[in-house]
């Protein structure tokens, strides 16, 4: 009978189960994750989860009865602390797990400060496990002061739900504007306005200097001199492909664990998706940090498994939920070198362009944007943009043109 472990309990690891016993696989399936709860959603955990509008079961991407009556031995709270690859076996919990197919869904992990400027004082936390909100929120009381590191979407996020439960919210962030790495300088300005009409103490251009405190955070030093007095601190600065476990079995890394366009590791047994996974597009190895990559390549490598022999073909797709504003993106923006907004007065949209190629869309509340740009991206066409800047073009015509 064929074995296949999955390390890692995340949305990739949930994904890659379901497809296999979805598509008849009849072998061993285990899945060993570190955390002590099922596979979960982590996109709510900071904000409908914190805000106390999802309960924790409603968390969950499936009943943990559906593990049990799949036949998916869950192993949780435990750790793997090696692959071998010559016996195709792991080592978790202290036995050995033997293994037919690998795949490795470990996600990433959070960036932290160095404690050399404060990182390890308590009241500092970071937005990734259920573990991480559980511990900030009873930090979130009516009034108190709270630093956010960051001002990309975590940290704005983060913001936001500060600020909607009564918090005075400042966000630092080095670079010179918010959303710099992933945003047009019109998306940046949009949240900005957005942020500040919600009393958000946006500093951009400069960085954090250091944290003071005895045991407990209560101040912030920032690099042009000023200083905060804080009763906590979010940071959200990005985050790492969790690789170390693939590298150390001496599996090809380059931005995360590189697979090809199969799945597939440089061993071939192995197989990597989700967030820890990089596969290869443009000429390069991309990461798309994403819950719609992580089950598109989880059900991938599933199907691999079970002999498909089938690319990915990315169809990239994001969103941030801020205050009463949705944000939906289609596309990957690199490279762009123009940007056509589309402002009807009810919806905005910023549509990417590089000469005449759409790139991407950013969609403001403003759902028919979204999958009018998403269809038109995946599809390859490009419509004229003065018609997309045009607010009395219907949306659906460009798809025609």
């Amino acid at each position: 009978m064929s074995k296949v472990i999955v390390i890692g309990a995340g949305q990739a690891a949930a994904s890659l189960v379901a497809r296999l016993r979805g598509k008849g696989f009849d072998g061993q399936i285990t899945v060993i994750g570190e955390e002590s709860n099922p596979p979960y959603q982590r996109p709510p955990l900071s904000k409908a989860y914190l805000l106390g509008d999802m309960a924790l079961e409603r968390l969950y991407l499936r009943p943990e009865e559906f593990y049990k009556d799949n036949g998916i031995d869950l192993h949780l709270s435990e750790t793997v602390t090696a692959i071998d690859r010559a016996d195709k076996k792991v080592i978790a919990g202290g036995r050995a797990l033997d293994y037919d197919h690998l795949a490795l869904c470990t996600g990433s992990v959070p960036r932290r400060l160095p404690a050399a400027i404060g990182g390890d004082l308590k009241g500092v936390h970071v937005v990734r496990t259920l573990k991480d909100v559980d511990d900030m929120a009873p930090s979130f009381k009516e009034g108190a002061r709270v630093l956010i590191v960051g001002g990309g979407y975590i940290g704005l996020e983060a913001a936001a739900v500060s600020a909607k439960l009564g918090l005075k919210v400042t966000l630092v962030e080095a670079s010179e504007r918010i959303l710099q790495r992933v945003a047009a300088p019109e998306t940046s300005d949009y949240f900005r306005d957005l942020h500040r009409t919600h009393n958000v103490d946006i500093r951009e251009g400069t960085g954090l200097a250091r944290l003071t405190g005895d045991d407990h955070v209560s101040g912030a030093e920032l690099a042009d001199g000023s200083t905060l007095e804080v009763d906590f601190v979010i940071v959200g600065v990005g985050i790492t492909p969790a690789s170390a476990l693939a590298e150390a079995a001496g599996i090809e890394i380059d931005n995360g664990i590189k697979t090809n366009l199969r799945g597939q590791t440089s061993d071939p047994a192995i197989w990597a998706a989700g967030d820890c996974a990089s596969f290869p597009l443009n000429g390069e190895q991309i990461r798309l940090e994403s819950v719609g990559n992580a089950v598109d390549q989880a059900e991938l490598v599933a199907d691999n498994i079970m002999g498909a022999a089938r690319d990915y073909v990315a169809k990239p797709w994001f969103w941030s939920d801020q205050y009463d504003v949705k944000l939906q993106i289609a596309g990957l923006n690199t490279g762009y070198d123009r940007v056509v907004v589309r402002d009807t007065g009810d919806t905005r949209s910023h549509w990417y362009y590089q000469g005449d190629r759409l790139l991407a869309v950013d969609a403001m509340n403003d759902p028919r944007g979204y999958m009018v740009g998403k269809r038109l991206i995946e599809a390859g066409k490009s419509p004229d943009p003065a018609a997309v800047a045009d607010p009395e073009t219907e949306l659906k015509a460009l798809l025609k043109a």
